[in-house]
Order: C-alpha cells, then sequence, then structure tokens
C-alpha cells in the first residue's frame, strides 16, 4: 500500500500508536496523531523525533477528518464522539495490527480469547524463540507490531489479539489461528449481545485458507455451537480435556498428548504452569509448536521451564511454609476462577476493588471447597460479604496492600496459600492492577 502524499491519523498515543506512526513515516505517509488523554513525555519525543505532528487532550475534527486512513487504538469505542465524526465521513479505519499487515512478509500465529491468552502467546513465543526462529511478539503484549515491521521485519510473528483489535482488521491473515475460549466480557462494548462479542472473536478466521490451520477449545460450548453453524473451510487443530483429538491435543490428569506430524507425549505434571486452564493454554501452544514442525524435545523442555507474566498466578514468595501469589491481573470473575481452580492447598484469598457488575455465585463451590478465609481489599466489600459470608466462616476487610497481607499471614499457616486474585479492576485502591500486584509483592517481602 503506498503511502507518499496521503494523509493518516493516528488515534491513541501509546506503544501501538507510535509503533503506527514510526512504519506510516517510513512508507510515506503524512501522519497526524491525536490522543484524548495526555501522551506519555517517551511517546511525545519518538513523535518529535518522527517530524510527526501531534495533539493532546483533545480531538480536532477538521484535521481528523482530512486522513485518507485511521489507525485507532483499540481502547477507542465506537460511541465516542470522533468514531461517529468519522463513520458518518466514511473514512476508513483499521488497527495497528491490520496496518503492520500491510507491510509485513511473516507468518503469524495469532491467538485470541477472553482468558488464557496472555499466557497462550508468550508461551508458544518461547517455544519458538527457544527453538531458535526468528520470532517477533506483538499484539497485546510485546512490542508494537507495525514497528517491528518497520524495524526488519520477522519470519515469524506471535500475536495476541482481543475482540477490539479484530473489529478494525479486515485483510489481515493469519496462518496459525487460536481460539482460547469464549465468556462474557466486554459485553458494554457489544450492546450487551452475546452473539456480537462471539461474532468478534472469531473474525480470528477471516482470509484463512485451506492452507491454514485453527486451533481451538472443543470444550467450548460457545465455540463448538459457532462451529457447527459456521464450519470454516480451514484445517482444524481443536484441544480437549475430555476426549482425544486427531488432530489436536489432549490431556487427562496424568497425560498431555498432541496429535500433530507424529504423536507428541508428556507428563501433565512436568508442565511448567499448574491448572487445567494452563494446562489448555499448554495444549494450544503445543499443537501450534508441532504445526510449525518444532522438535519434540524443544516443545517439552519449553513447557517445562516457562515462566509466566508478572501479575498473572505469580508465586512471590515462602514466609514460614505459607506460600504468597500475586494474580492481581485477574480483573474478572472468570481469572479469578481460574487462580482459585488452580489451588492445590488450603487458601486464604484477598478479592475485591471495583466490581463491573460481578455475579459472585459462579464461584461458590469453588470457593466452599478452596477457601479458608477471605480478606476484602476494596472500598466497597459489601457485595462479597453478601455474597460468601453463608460460605467462609471468616472474612475481614483490609484497605491497603500491607494490611490485606498481613492478615493473609495472620489467617493461613504452614502449607496453605494467600492468594490475591481480586476479581475486580484496581482503581479505588490502586492506580491499576500492576500497582496493586506491586504492593502486594512489596509487602509480603517486609513480613
Amino acid at each position: 500500500m503506498d503511502g507518499t502524499n496521503k494523509n493518516m491519523v493516528i488515534l491513541g498515543a501509546g506503544e501501538s500508536g507510535v509503533g503506527a506512526a514510526i512504519l506510516a513515516v517510513q512508507k510515506g505517509w503524512s501522519v497526524f496523531v491525536s490522543d484524548m488523554s495526555n501522551i506519555k513525555a517517551e511517546f511525545q519525543d519518538a513523535l518529535n523525533e518522527l517530524g510527526v505532528k501531534w495533539e493532546q487532550g483533545q480531538h480536532t475534527l477538521e484535521k481528523i477528518l482530512q486522513a485518507e486512513l485511521i489507525i485507532k487504538s483499540p481502547g477507542i469505542p465506537e460511541k465516542a464522539p470522533v468514531m461517529k465524526a468519522i463513520r458518518a465521513k466514511g473514512i476508513k479505519v483499521v488497527s495497528e495490527i491490520e496496518f503492520g499487515g500491510y507491510y509485513s512478509t511473516g507468518k503469524t500465529i495469532c491467538i485470541t480469547g477472553s482468558n488464557g491468552k496472555t499466557t497462550t502467546t508468550l508461551l508458544t513465543h518461547h517455544i519458538l524463540k527457544k527453538a531458535g526462529l526468528d520470532v517477533g511478539l506483538a499484539g497485546n503484549v510485546g512490542y508494537s507490531f507495525a514497528k517491528q515491521v518497520a524495524e526488519g521485519d520477522h519470519d515469524w510473528y506471535v500475536i495476541e489479539l482481543s475482540s477490539f483489535q479484530l473489529d478494525d482488521m479486515y485483510d489481515f491473515h493469519a496462518n496459525i489461528a487460536v481460539l482460547m475460549n469464549i465468556t462474557p466480557d466486554h459485553l458494554d462494548r457489544y450492546e450487551y449481545q452475546m452473539q456480537q462479542y462471539v461474532d468478534s472473536k472469531f473474525r480470528i478466521l477471516q482470509n484463512q485458507t485451506t492452507q491454514d490451520w485453527f486451533i481451538y477449545n472443543a470444550d467450548d460450548p460457545l465455540i463448538s455451537a459457532e462451529m457447527k453453524k459456521r464450519k470454516p473451510s480451514v484445517n482444524l487443530a481443536p484441544f480437549s480435556l475430555k476426549e482425544v483429538q486427531n488432530p489436536g491435543g489432549y490431556a487427562d490428569d496424568k497425560q498431555l498428548i498432541i496429535h500433530i506430524n507424529q504423536q507428541f507425549a508428556m507428563s501433565i505434571h512436568e508442565l511448567a504452569l499448574k491448572g487445567k486452564h494452563n494446562t489448555q493454554n499448554a495444549l494450544a501452544a503445543g499443537i501450534a509448536a508441532r504445526l510449525v514442525e518444532i522438535r519434540k524435545d524443544i516443545v517439552r523442555e519449553s513447557l517445562e521451564d516457562f515462566t509466566n507474566v508478572e501479575h498473572r498466578l505469580e508465586f512471590v514468595a515462602k514466609v514460614n511454609g505459607i506460600e504468597f501469589i500475586n494474580d492481581s491481573k485477574a480483573t474478572n470473575i472468570n481469572s479469578a476462577w481460574f487462580a482459585l481452580e488452580s489451588m492445590e492447598k488450603p487458601t486464604v484469598w484477598i478479592v475485591g476493588g471495583v466490581d463491573k457488575g460481578n455475579d459472585y455465585s459462579e464461584l461458590t463451590d469453588l470457593v466452599r471447597e478452596k477457601v479458608k478465609a477471605i480478606v476484602c481489599l476494596g472500598e466497597d466489600n459489601q457485595k462479597i460479604i453478601d455474597a460468601f459470608s453463608d460460605v467462609v466462616e471468616i472474612i475481614v476487610e483490609a484497605k491497603s496492600a500491607m494490611e490485606a497481607v498481613a492478615f493473609g499471614y495472620r489467617l493461613a499457616q504452614k502449607e496453605e496459600t494467600v492468594l490475591l486474585s481480586p476479581a475486580c479492576a484496581s482503581f479505588d485502591l490502586f492506580e491499576n492492577y500492576e500497582d496493586r500486584g506491586n504492593q502486594f509483592k512489596q509487602a509480603v517481602r517486609m513480613l
């Protein structure tokens, strides 16, 4: 796509927006960057160095509506006034990933789903890197895809995609597409229509051909129903914890088995990441790696030595036999469900924050089975107290990470676990989930 003397506007000047600007300038586009928030100093410097005009704290419509192509940050909803004006004028809007795809010759493994996509993306990238492939990490994790394309491109990319990014992708093509699961999340952006959200996730299949592969969770009822309706003409490699898949992957409580280019098997106990959801993540990453024809010994070794992303079921420390785990990234019920499900010892659960309309009843059985005490960490904890007061005997309230950790240490005994898995956003007491996780870790280290 020749950008010479054409106007491009980039909405949002974060990692992906600035990356898109770097590639756009290189390809001859005339670029203007507009951000409704304040632009970080490092990104201001990068844009100034590029000689790109930018604005912050506002969207100047007369400038924006002169664009022939608009690259939009995934965080900007369609109902924002700037988007309504752009749509009314009919200007083409794409995501940074779509734009990078116009100029990249690399092959792609694209991963989406409501939960587990970050871990699966990092795990897949870890295996490919260990095998010595020239591989980039992009999308919701890693670095801007467009920037990597501008700086020399890669043979392979492992890309984590949110439904918001997929919504603005049209010509992009995944060589291997991965769909982990679909549970209700972000429904406020989809007019509270579950089918719209499902359709959004299934955009990962667009433009795939009979040469390409689709890896998906055969145990997920929404995905299974959708597959019956769509019958995509692509090679299928499902994974399951219930029945053997060939081609595809399967795991029970003893072994993980993948049927792609011969059989691959390993003991479930050798996996670096524990819990059923992590077994699903390992299956998806392992299938992708075997499709790329990575040797079995490298796949096995990678699944054994992988260390997970910070704030995602991250082991912090063992203090007097009590294990502390930081899962601050669990900002919804589903993520907290996965965390509790993977607990193998009696657990003191630190939960709470800004509630996104949570239905805690989904956790009742797990809490009854796994949790010995609850520490609420939020401004308003009444909903949590009401939900679990009949299930858990001890429920206390904390107003800081330090206080929550002190309670956890008091309430847990040797060979038990203190788990921070809030099921809520963090904005009442913390800047963001990273800040919450870091303060938790700091408090644990001070015990």
